[in-house]
C-alpha cells in the first residue's frame, strides 16, 4: 500500500512500526459548537483507512483526541455563563452523535480529552525545560524554535522567513516572535491548574505531542489531520516531541484538502459553514459520507445542495443492486446450488481492482466505482435463474467492500399499518385497473418516504435515502 507521505511530499511504501499493528493519531475538534461538514471530512477520510487497515489484518490503534481547553471553549462559556468543562461535555456528546450517524466506529476510537492530561502535559514541559528547548517569562513558558532542528521540513517554511513575516506579539520577552506557548499563565476568570510556573492552562500544540506518546509510544505509524493543521499545528508537534524524544515523532504525515462553499474554505470563522447536525435535518448522514468519499481526499471539494443530491442519486444506485441481490438471495433455492465460475472471476475481479485503488493513496473516488461496476455486472447477469451461491459469493463481497468505505449499512425497517395499508390499497387499485386510484397511491406513499417498484416478483418498497 502507498500513501501520500506529506513530510517527504511523495508517496511511499506503508510499511508499519510493528508487524500487523498500525498506531494513528488524528487531530479532532475543539469542542465548543457543532462540528462542520469540513470538519467531517477528516472523520471520515481516515476512518476509511483505518477500516481498509483493518480489513487487511491489521490491528489498528486509532486516537482522535478532543481539545477541551482553548481560547474559543473559554470564549463560548463566558458567552453562555457557564463553565468550560460543561460547554466541553455538552459538545463532545453532539460529536459522539454526529460521528456515529456519519458511520464513524467510534467503538473503536481512543478519545482523550487535554484537561484530563495536565500532569502529562506539565512533566512533558518541564523535561522540554530541562533540555533547554523551553524558557519561562513570567508564568509563560514557550518553545525556542531556534533549538530545533529542522524547523519547518513539513511545511516547508523556513524560520528566517517566518521571523521577518512575525509580529511581536503582547509578550516583547519572547526570545524569537515566532516560538510558541507551551504554558500560558492564568488570566482573570479562565480555568487553570497549578503548576512549576505558577497557576495557568496548557498552549494547544502541546496537547497532541503528550498525548500521542502517552497512548501510542514515542514513534507512531501515521499523524492525521486537515491541511489547514499541517501549519503551525503540526509543525510545533513535530518540533516539541522530535527536541525531547530525539526519535521521529511519526513516520507518514497524511493532510486532507479542504472542503469549499464557493471555492472559499468552510470554516466558522468565515461564517460559511454547514454543521453536520443541520445537513441531517434534510439529508441523511450517509449520503454525506458518500459525497466526501467520492472525490480523492487529497482534492479540494465543493459543497452544495445540488452536489448532495447527486451523491443521493449515486448512492441510492447502490443501494438498489444490494437490494436486488437481496432480493434474489430470498427467493432462490440453497440446495444443490454451485458457485459460478466465470461470474466468481468477474467479481474477483473487481475485489482486485477495488483493492488497487484504495492502495493507490487511499483513492476512494477510484473504489467507488469498481462498486458500481461490480453493481452494473451483476443486474445485468445474475436473476432469477442464478445459483444461490453465485448470488451470496456476489453479495458477500459487495458488502465486504461497502464496509470497508462505511456504506450501505442500513437495513430495511418493518413497515408501520398505516403504510402497509396504503400499499396493499395500491395494490388493489392496481388489479382492478384503477390507474388513477393506483398513482395517487405511490404519490401519497413518495411523500411519505417509500418508494414503490412493479417487478415480476410483485410490488417491492424501499425507504428513500
Amino acid at each position: 500500500m502507498k500513501l501520500y507521505n506529506s513530510l517527504t511530499r511523495k508517496k511511499e511504501e506503508f510499511i508499519s512500526l510493528k508487524k500487523d499493528e498500525v498506531s494513528m493519531y488524528v487531530c479532532g475538534p475543539t469542542v465548543y459548537n457543532y462540528i462542520h461538514v469540513g470538519n467531517a471530512r477528516p472523520l471520515i477520510v481516515f476512518d476509511v483507512l483505518r477500516r481498509y487497515l483493518k480489513n487487511k489484518g491489521y490491528n489498528v490503534k486509532y486516537l482522535v483526541n478532543f481539545t477541551d481547553i482553548d481560547d474559543k471553549m473559554i470564549e463560548k462559556a463566558n458567552e453562555e455563563n457557564t463553565s468550560v468543562k460543561e460547554i466541553a461535555d455538552k459538545f463532545i456528546a453532539e460529536y459522539i452523535t454526529d460521528a456515529k450517524n456519519l458511520n464513524i466506529s467510534e467503538e473503536e476510537t481512543i478519545h482523550p480529552r487535554a484537561t484530563e492530561n495536565i500532569d502529562e502535559i506539565i512533566e512533558f514541559i518541564k523535561e522540554l525545560e530541562e533540555k533547554d528547548f523551553a524558557y519561562k517569562v513570567g508564568g509563560d513558558v514557550y518553545f525556542d524554535i531556534s533549538k530545533a532542528k529542522n524547523y519547518g521540513k513539513l511545511s516547508n517554511k523556513k524560520i528566517e522567513e517566518l521571523q521577518s513575516g512575525a509580529r511581536i506579539g503582547v509578550n516583547s520577552e519572547k526570545r524569537n516572535p515566532v516560538d510558541f506557548a507551551l504554558w500560558k499563565s492564568k488570566k482573570q476568570g479562565e480555568p487553570f491548574w497549578e503548576s512549576p510556573w505558577g497557576e495557568g492552562r496548557p498552549g494547544w500544540h502541546i496537547e497532541c505531542s503528550v498525548m500521542a506518546r502517552k497512548y501510542l509510544g514515542d514513534t507512531i505509524d501515521i499523524h492525521a489531520g486537515g491541511h489547514d493543521l499541517e501549519f503551525p499545528h503540526h509543525e510545533n508537534e513535530i518540533a516539541q516531541s522530535e527536541s525531547l524524544t530525539g526519535k521521529p515523532f511519526a513516520n507518514y504525515w497524511m493532510h486532507n484538502a479542504m472542503i469549499n462553499v464557493e471555492d472559499i474554505k468552510m470554516s466558522k470563522s468565515k461564517f460559511n459553514f454547514f454543521t453536520v447536525r443541520g445537513v441531517s435535518e434534510e439529508y441523511d448522514l450517509e449520503i454525506v459520507r458518500y459525497f466526501i468519499l467520492s472525490s480523492h481526499y487529497r482534492s479540494p471539494i465543493n459543497f452544495s445542495r445540488e452536489i448532495l443530491e447527486q451523491s443521493k442519486n449515486g448512492l441510492e444506485r447502490l443501494y438498489n443492486g444490494k437490494n436486488k441481490l437481496e432480493d434474489l438471495l430470498g427467493i432462490l433455492n440453497k440446495e444443490n446450488s454451485h458457485l459460478d465460475e466465470e461470474s466468481k472471476e468477474a467479481i474477483d475481479k473487481f475485489k482486485k481492482e477495488f483493492d488497487e485503488s484504495m492502495e493507490d493513496d487511499l483513492n476512494t473516488a477510484d473504489a467507488l466505482s469498481k462498486m458500481f461496476e461490480l453493481i452494473k455486472y451483476t443486474n445485468t447477469n445474475l436473476n432469477s435463474k442464478s445459483s444461490y451461491k453465485t448470488v451470496k459469493y456476489s453479495y458477500d463481497i459487495l458488502m465486504n467492500l461497502s464496509n470497508v468505505l462505511g456504506l450501505l449499512y442500513k437495513k430495511d425497517e418493518i413497515l408501520d399499518e398505516e403504510i402497509m395499508n396504503l400499499i396493499k390499497k395500491r395494490n388493489d387499485a392496481k388489479k382492478n385497473k384503477e390507474y388513477k386510484l393506483a398513482d395517487d397511491l405511490r404519490d401519497q406513499l413518495k411523500e411519505k418516504g417509500i418508494v414503490l417498484e412493479d417487478t415480476k416478483e410483485g410490488t417491492k418498497w424501499k425507504k428513500q435515502i
